[in-house]
């Protein structure tokens, strides 16, 4: 049963991978500067590209442009790249591989370059791995590195090179920027585009953030109900006469979902836990003797989810999630004079379904885990499938 449903989720993984191509009105310019309007691939990067898809419309086949074919491109009411040959610090904020040299250790490179917001101003962001590093020009200073590095002054003591404040003092000269803003400016994105928004606005008041999105929910809390069936196992490798196989229990099942959707890959991925009272009881009359089960915990699934969006008001997902939990008492009375502890052991659960008008949702779970302790020929295999109703509060 679980690698038919392992096989229903790469399959769906895949083809809605593949299905799912949004192509976006936008444009590119190439190096002879002719402007193409097109269709672009919106992958909304978590790091900066070096390459894109595009097609000319609808019916075209896509094809691929690199940094070193494109001077620019922009998808629509979403994000613009533009390439520049820069001088760039790779310099490690990570302990074990930082530097002890204070000063930025540049090395040329040409790049694509995200726009975070423009104008008289115009402040950039570039993305690669555990890199982040932000870049402006004016319209009198070429594109240049705004300096922040972190190094090491004794394998005991780290410095900070903040040379970007400075940098920005310099640039962004004008009453409505006071020294107190610089002081207090940090090295993330939604600092410095306030500060370069706010120094544009006092030249333009239309000016505009290109990286500006609506807001999106990335929280949501969910009430979860459903049925259940599940079964419980237990084989004797060594006296496969005392195996024991206790019936299907159905039972009602509730929950509450918390879910934290990541704000990158058009908000597709989705980090969930979800507290659930679950119980099975059964007897099994075997050898003359009541075997008995009386199993009670809370369960915590905690995992991922993916979304495949069907249309503004619909779309597919698939969990995987392990679950950590909480005995309630449990007992398996096994044979006479031999009660077996309970303990969860190598506990996932998978789980596919659809969601409407992000209220309402319907999901079929699978999990299977081992309950009792690990032993030399016992085994145990408690499984549940689950229908689950989702109703989310906010």
């Amino acid at each position: 049963m679980i690698k038919k449903l392992l096989l229903v989720l790469f399959t769906f993984l895949s083809i809605h991978s593949y299905s799912q191509i949004i192509f976006e009105k936008g444009y590119y310019i190439d190096n002879n500067n002719k402007k193409v309007n097109c269709l672009i691939k919106n992958q909304d990067w978590l790091k900066t590209p070096k390459e894109f898809q595009y097609k000319l419309n609808e019916e075209s086949q896509p094809q691929i442009l690199t940094v070193v074919q494109v001077k620019e491109f922009a998808i629509d009411n979403s994000s613009k790249y533009e390439r520049y040959s820069v001088n760039i610090d790779r310099s490690s904020e990570l302990l074990k591989e930082m530097s002890y040299v204070k000063n930025p250790e540049f090395k040329e490179e040409t790049l694509f370059l995200k726009v975070l917001t423009e104008g008289k101003a115009t402040l950039y962001q570039y993305d690669e791995h555990d890199l982040k590093r932000f870049f402006f020009k004016t319209d009198t200073i070429g594109v240049n590195q705004l300096v922040y590095k972190s190094y090491k002054i004794s394998e005991a003591e780290i410095g900070q090179n903040h040379h970007y404040k400075q940098q920005i003092a310099n640039a962004l000269q004008n009453s409505v920027i006071s020294t107190k803003d610089i002081k207090n400016l940090s090295y993330n994105s939604t600092k410095l585009i306030n500060i370069f928004s706010k120094y544009n606005q006092a030249f333009d008041a239309k000016t505009a953030n290109i990286d500006a999105k609506p807001k999106k929910d990335l929280f949501n809390l969910n009430v979860r109900a459903g049925i259940k069936n599940s079964d419980l196992s237990i084989t004797n490798s060594y006296t496969p006469v005392y195996d024991l196989y206790f019936d299907n229990k159905t039972g009602a099942r509730l929950g509450i979902e918390a879910e934290f959707i990541f704000n990158f890959n058009k908000n597709k991925w989705a980090f969930i836990i979800e507290p659930t009272y679950q119980s099975y009881q059964a007897e099994l009359l075997h050898r003359n003797y009541n075997a008995v089960v009386d199993y009670e915990s809370i369960e915590i699934p905690v995992g991922f989810r993916y979304y495949s969006f069907l249309n503004d008001n619909s779309k597919l997902f698939v969990n995987c999630q392990y679950i950590v939990e909480t005995q309630l008492g449990s007992k398996i009375d096994y044979q006479p004079k031999s009660e077996l502890k309970v303990v969860s052991r190598s506990p996932i659960a998978m789980g596919i379904g659809y969601k409407f008008k992000n209220k309402y949702s319907l999901e079929f779970r699978y999990s299977t885990k081992k309950i009792t302790e690990q032993h030399v020929y016992l085994t145990s295999n408690y499984t549940t499938t689950a229908l689950i109703f989702g109703y989310t509060i906010f």
